[in-house]
């Protein structure tokens, strides 16, 4: 069975409301990394110093292909509700070889 990769990076402050859009859609199964650090073009650096305060959270989704469309709808609306959020993804094909 195909399965994908989506790959949700997003600002820290904002993980009860990423998190209970996930739920409420029905996905339920992710990997969740935190306090991650970075840039990027939408928002300010999040790099938990002084000067750039603010943490990351990664959630890696794997997902049969048919759920991917759902995945997406939720990241979209999520990115629109909380701009200020960062929200950002990313979709890749995955082989599971363990």
């Amino acid at each position: 069975e195909a399965v994908k990769m989506v790959v949700v990076i997003y600002g820290a402050e904002s993980d009860e409301d990423v998190m209970a859009a996930l739920k409420a859609a029905g996905i339920d199964r992710y990997t969740k990394l935190c306090e991650a650090r970075g840039e990027g073009q939408e928002t300010q650096p999040k790099l938990a110093t002084h000067i750039w305060p603010g943490k990351n959270n990664v959630l890696l989704l794997a997902v049969e292909d048919e759920a991917v469309p759902e995945v997406v709808r939720v990241v979209r609306e999520l990115k629109r509700e909380h701009p200020r959020a960062g929200v950002k993804a990313f979709v890749a094909p995955v082989e599971e070889i363990a």
